[in-house]
């Protein structure tokens, strides 16, 4: 996946906000939290941080490709990173995004949620 695919794939759920932040990561947000974090890494390759459940985590963070996600991981936070080969296919990837916007969501202040109009999310 490539950044502008990463970027038009977030962009393309309801109710998100994107900035630059963190030395130039392309981050994604739903009601002010993040829930993918895009940066190049040294292979060149697009890497994606998502927040994913505790069993996603227990199945994903040992696959090729794939690692709990530096600084958030070592805090006890459920977040990997898809940072090489093989790692996940772009409709792989497009679904942990789609579930980390969602678990985020979720999270959010039922306030949060009725003013961005989310509550279907549940």
């Amino acid at each position: 996946m490539t950044y502008d695919e990463y970027n038009a794939y977030c962009g393309s759920l309801p109710h998100t906000t994107y900035v630059v932040q963190w030395r130039g990561a392309h981050v994604w947000k739903i009601g002010g939290k993040v829930f993918a974090i895009g940066g190049w890494n040294d292979t060149g390759l697009t890497g994606v941080t998502f927040k994913v459940s505790e069993i996603a985590y227990e199945i994903l963070k040992d696959q090729a490709g794939l690692r709990p996600a530096p600084y958030l991981a070592s805090r006890g936070m459920t977040w990997i990173q898809h940072y090489g080969k093989p790692g996940l296919s772009d409709s792989d990837l497009e679904s942990y995004l789609k579930t980390s916007y969602e678990i985020v969501g979720r999270g959010l202040t039922k306030k949060k949620q009725r003013e961005l109009g989310i509550l279907e999310l549940h």
